[in-house]
This record gives structure tokens, sequence and C-alpha cells, in this order.
């Protein structure tokens, strides 16, 4: 018999489990497969939006979106498009009840439990496919599965059931290889990492203008000092380098953006005698609050709270 038996909603950055349905079912085949629900939970941050993997008698199905994870298990002869459409149904009501800010900052299993009762009735009413009307749904569905396909996850790229073996995604199209990842991901960008992003392209941006224009200076009158435009340019490149580390992960992290901001101390008090007070005390600012955000924008990892 073709049906769902179980699914779950988990974010994507850690795989904490916001909600699931009961699953009553203890056969051998039920708990290989709860296994292979925790290994891709691990990994969903590294796999394509809309994926399917195939374990014998059964299929599991997931979407993400905005950060979380709509993950199913049901039988192999299950129709697939009717599995996806069960997925975005549970997709749509998450998303209207929830705040994903609330999302965002969940650090206990199962917070959301209240959104079982939903699943359990959307799950029941698609396992009783004479009672569902949606046919325009599966229809846009069937379109979308035709021109997108889910990508096909094998069972040898999961590895053993302690871990996986490595796999992060490059660029996704349908059902197209999957490729290495430059760089880890970081955690979302908040409203203050924004600011000190823009704050630290701004002064890059003065401090390249007054390096030209100490350039012109220079050029007019031989005795002024060169090493004012070296000064300005160091603190140009410093502050795109604090905009790069803010963006991408690389390694000693941390420790780059503390020496870049001690690059931009230093050429400010160099250039003390051409710019006043509160020049030197906005550029010193933005260079601290860029710093403390780089910091606090850590690689993407497991809440401490996080157990499956």
């Amino acid at each position: 018999m073709s049906m769902i038996l179980s699914a779950s909603v988990v974010r994507v950055r850690d795989g904490l489990p916001l909600s699931a349905s009961t699953d009553y079912d203890q056969s051998t085949g039920m708990q290989e497969c709860r296994k292979y629900f925790k290994m891709l939970s691990k990994k969903l941050s590294q796999l394509p939006d809309r994926c399917t993997l195939k374990t014998g008698q059964y299929n599991i199905n997931f979407i993400s979106s905005l950060g979380v994870s709509y993950m199913m298990l049901c039988t192999e002869n299950y129709p697939s498009v009717l599995a996806f459409c069960f997925l975005d149904e549970l997709q749509k009501e998450f998303i209207t009840t929830y705040n994903m800010m609330k999302t965002n900052t969940a650090i206990r299993p199962y917070c959301f439990i209240e959104f079982d009762n939903f699943i359990q009735r959307t799950k029941q009413r698609y396992n009783n496919t004479r009672s569902l009307s949606t046919k325009m749904n599966l229809a846009d569905m069937q379109t979308e599965i035709k021109l997108r396909p889910p990508y096909q996850i094998s069972v040898s790229e999961l590895g053993s059931a302690n871990g996986f073996s490595h796999i992060s995604v490059g660029e996704y199209k349908g059902t197209g290889k999957i490729s290495a990842a430059p760089h880890q991901r970081l955690e979302p960008v908040t409203l203050p990492g924004i600011v000190s992003f823009v704050l630290s392209l701004l002064c890059g941006a003065l401090n390249l203008i007054r390096g030209f224009h100490a350039i012109e200076s220079l050029l007019q009158n031989e005795g002024e000092d060169f090493s004012y435009v070296i000064a300005f340019f160091l603190g140009t490149a410093a502050c795109l380098y604090q905009c790069y580390l803010f963006v991408y992960y690389t390694g000693w992290r941390n420790a780059k953006s503390f020496l870049t901001f001690g690059l931009i101390c230093l050429c400010n008090m160099y250039l003390y005698e051409l710019r006043n007070m509160w020049q030197l005390f906005f550029h010193v600012t933005v260079g601290a609050f860029s710093t403390l955000q780089i910091r606090l924008r850590q690689p993407q990892g497991k809440s401490p709270d996080y157990n499956v």
C-alpha cells in the first residue's frame, strides 16, 4: 500500500528538529530509514533544495526554503508528485504560522511541537487520495518536477551510518552533479552585520578618495610626504578586507580580523595630522564594530542543546 509514513520539519543550518509526526513503526526497515533521516539532517546545508533518497522499500523526500527543511518518509510506490505537494503544503503552513526569526533562534529540539497536529492531519489527507481536492496544485507540481526534477541522492553518498562522506553543493540544475563548495557556510547575516558591512565600505571609499587627493597634492607640491598616500591606501585595503572576512569563511578568520583592525588603528594614528578627532573616532569605531561582527558571524554548527 502506498502511503506517507512520517514527516518532520528541520532547521537547515544545524539539523535541529523543530517538529515531527509521531511514528509507531518499529520494523527493521523503518529503523534504517530513521538513521538516514538523521544523516540527511546533518548535511541539509550542503544539499540542493529538493532531493530524493531511495532506500529499497522506502523513499525520503525533502525540500528546503528560508533556512528550514521539510522531510518525509513514504513507501517506494508513493507518487513523487503527491509527495512534493505534501511537502509544499507543510512549507506554506509553517511559513504562515511561524516567524522566521523565532525559527532561527530556537535552541531546543521540537520547540514547535504544536505543528505536529497539522502534519498528522495533512498526512492522513494525502494517504487518502480520494479526499484530495488539489488537482490544480498537482498539475503545477507535475510540471515543476519535469522542468526541475529532484536531485537523486544515492545511499553510497551518505557513507556509513555514523557519518557522511564529503558532499557539498556548488551549482545545482535539475539532476546535475554536485561540486565542491569553495567556502564553509557562515551563519545568516544579521542587521548589525549589514550595517557594519556598509560602514566598512564607506570608510574604504573615504580613504580611497583621500588617497587620490594626497597624490594630487604630492604632484603639485614636491615637499608633500608620500607616506600619507600609502597610509590612505592601506586603510582602504584594510576596510575592504574586513568586508571580505565578514562575507566569506577563511582559515584564522578571527585572527585576521583583529590584525586588520590593528592596521586600521595604525593608519589612523599616522594620519592624525590630516584628520580631526571626529573623523578618527568614526574610522576606528567602524573598524572595531566590523571586527566584532566578523567575530559573531561564525561558521554554521550544531546547537549546543541539539541531540537527535
